[in-house]
């Protein structure tokens, strides 16, 4: 099925020979292109300030997009036309004779074209060239539509409170809200869009989906790979930053927003600013009982060594910079008053995983006895964004036989099984949800605001509290053993998605 008819569309991608525009972004927009989603009319440039030959250029985006593309190699002939749409612009982002030219060329299109196109400005770039082709764009009026063209900045969105507002700041000086679309990879994952599809399109799910039936609720977004050549942005972020503020509170929202009067992207957005604004403030106690962090050690995952954190490649030799975090939220609303939000994420842990899961209270009154049930799990709903991307629920049946006998069983939906048609990558949406100029799955200035205001306790605190004894956790584990004591209380461990058979870790603790 094709999208709903767009114009002819300018694609400028900053940093166009960078590393994110050769994994990701390119590929997005081919596998776009031969699934027919993009306009008949188009035009992407890359930016860099470096020269390069138009077809060494062609050359280095082949090798991405036959590398790291879900469709596989490129057909010749698809490549050959969408490569004819694709080119080379050297240009240093600070100097106005970029943006000249630059405005010279989309206006030049917009005249073959007989539209003015659609222009999407993405800031594939270091935070620190954010002001700079900002003020040009401004200066050269190349973004003075405000229903046609889009401004596209990747995470971090600041590096605090403070820096966050400055950059909103910045962007709105020049461009309207509206215009402005901050990217999070994970809101453009098919599981986490079909969260809201199955909260509210099903009764069943939403009529329940408060405290009078729901314990509490785990986010885990785990890695089991360790930070690599990253060393150098890691050192300044850390798990708190670059996961927690932005993919784990955006899980959050989904899971805990009420649901919107519409499918308009403010509505939308309204409701998940409106639980960032709820989450309980944390006290100088709940730093000490409900925030845990660690760093991993030296070790091996899956059967390879794993130099410890500290001896990373542009890591301190002494640095307190955390690899994992776990810590316990509350949702102050009518809807989740006094449920355990519990969010955890870590590197090198023993495996790659996303999940989000909701358990449930446990029934009143327990008719059948210990006996007859022998594993009192609780009923759970485990939502696995990736790898295995499915849905699982847990609830007591009885097992065959002449006695009476429960036992926990599950009941999956996979996409591989209900699905014959292949799922897009994350870019492939979201970029598309761009050209159509839909900003529900993208975050504005207030909700990024609110995001850090969750965090920035946490942060204010470490600062002054002596940093627990790093490293604290073995590479191949699931992080520092306080991480399991945080959800103790709750009678039960961290939930991980079964692979043969019944859901691990899930044992109600007398």
């Amino acid at each position: 099925m094709k999208a709903k008819e767009t114009p002819p569309a300018n694609i400028v991608i900053f940093g166009g020979k960078g590393d994110l525009a050769w994994r990701k972004l390119i590929p997005a927009f081919y596998n776009l292109f031969i699934s027919g989603y993009l306009p008949e009319q188009f035009a992407i440039y890359g930016v860099h300030y470096e020269k390069m030959e138009e077809k060494k250029y062609e050359a280095h985006l082949l090798e991405g997009i036959n590398t790291f593309s879900r469709t596989g190699k490129a057909n010749k002939e698809q490549w050959k036309k969408f490569a004819a749409r694709v080119f080379f612009f050297e240009g240093d982002f600070t100097a106005e004779d970029t943006f000249r030219r630059l405005s010279g060329t989309l206006s030049a299109n917009d005249k073959e074209w007989k539209s003015r196109a659609v222009r999407l400005f993405y800031y594939s770039v270091s935070p620190r060239f954010i002001e700079p082709i900002s003020l040009f764009l401004a200066k050269f009026e190349l973004a003075n539509d405000t229903g046609s063209d889009r401004i596209v900045i990747e995470k971090p969105f600041g590096s605090d409170l403070h820096t966050a507002k400055e950059l909103n700041q910045l962007l709105t000086k020049h461009f309207k809200e509206k215009q402005i679309y901050r990217i999070d990879h994970y809101l453009g994952k098919e599981t986490v869009q079909n969260l809201m599809a199955f909260r509210f399109a099903n009764i069943v799910y939403e009529s329940i989906w408060n405290h009078n039936y729901i314990e509490h609720v785990q986010i885990t977004v785990a890695e089991n790979i360790g930070v690599g050549g990253r060393g150098n942005y890691y050192e300044q972020a850390g798990a708190l930053k670059d996961m927690i503020q932005n993919h784990l509170l955006q899980l959050l929202c989904v899971t805990a927003m009420e649901p919107p009067v519409s499918l308009d992207a403010e509505d939308i957005r309204n409701k998940k600013v409106d639980v960032l604004k709820s989450v309980r403030p944390l006290t100088k106690a709940d730093m000490r009982k409900n925030v845990v962090r660690g760093q991993y050690g030296e070790g091996t995952v899956n059967g390879k060594k794993q130099p410890a954190y500290r001896e990373e490649k542009n890591v301190n030799p002494k640095s307190t910079t955390e690899t994992f975090i776990s810590l316990k939220l509350f949702v102050d609303n009518w809807r989740w008053q006094n449920v355990p939000f519990y969010l955890r994420t870590g590197k090198c842990l023993e495996k790659s995983t996303s999940l989000i899961v909701i358990q449930f209270k446990p029934v009143p009154y327990n008719l059948f006895g210990n006996k007859i049930i022998s594993d009192p799990r609780p009923n759970q709903l485990i939502i696995s964004i990736q790898p295995e991307m499915e849905t699982t629920l847990l609830f007591h049946a009885k097992e065959p036989g002449v006695k009476m006998v429960i036992k926990p069983v599950e009941m999956d939906f996979t996409y591989k099984e209900s699905y014959d048609a292949p799922v897009p990558e994350a870019y492939e949406t979201l970029l598309l949800e761009i050209l159509e100029g839909d900003a529900a799955m993208f975050m504005r200035a207030d909700q990024v605001e609110a995001a850090w205001k969750v965090v920035t306790p946490i942060m204010e605190a470490w600062k002054k509290e002596p940093v627990p004894r790093f490293p604290n956790y073995e590479p191949g584990s699931w992080g520092p053993k306080a991480a399991e004591v945080l959800i103790q209380p709750q009678g039960c461990s961290w939930t991980l998605l079964p692979e043969n058979g019944i859901t691990k870790n899930t044992i109600r603790k007398k």
